[in-house]
């Protein structure tokens, strides 16, 4: 993991220290909505955690594996979530709209995005998501 990132706020935006924030789902816990869940794995990619973002990654669109690579070469830059439909700990689906702001080799760029979750025996997984055109 990358140490600097955990030292200070959670990579998710929260505002509260990672150890307070992501760090427990990463650990196992289950996330409570599928905004947290979101901002969950945006900090797994953050800290590369490649079998937190498979195990959160619903059954039937699961890939094999992930290459990380590009990851670690990826520099975060922050999150913005724009909006959250349904998602919460009734709901058996829901949708979080978001930006996601990086660099890589110097170059920023912007991955708008809005992703599908699935609750099923009370954990919530990705789907999948609907990249948005460029702003």
């Amino acid at each position: 993991m990358r140490a600097a990132a955990l030292a200070n706020s959670c990579p998710c935006g929260s505002g509260v220290a990672y150890a307070e924030c992501c760090a427990h789902f990463h650990r196992g816990a289950a996330a409570p909505s599928a905004e947290a869940l979101m901002r969950s794995r945006y900090s797994a990619y953050v800290l590369c955690l490649e079998d937190y973002l498979l195990a959160t990654w619903h059954a039937s669109t699961r890939p094999a594996r992930l290459d990380l690579e590009q990851e670690r070469r990826t520099q975060w830059l922050g999150l913005r979530v724009v909006a959250t439909r349904s998602g919460m700990a009734d709901d058996g689906s829901g949708s979080v709209e978001f930006v996601a702001r990086y660099k890589v080799n110097g170059k920023a760029g912007r991955l708008h995005e809005i992703s599908r979750f699935l609750r099923e025996q009370g954990r919530w997984f990705y789907l999948d998501g609907e990249i948005e055109s460029a702003e």
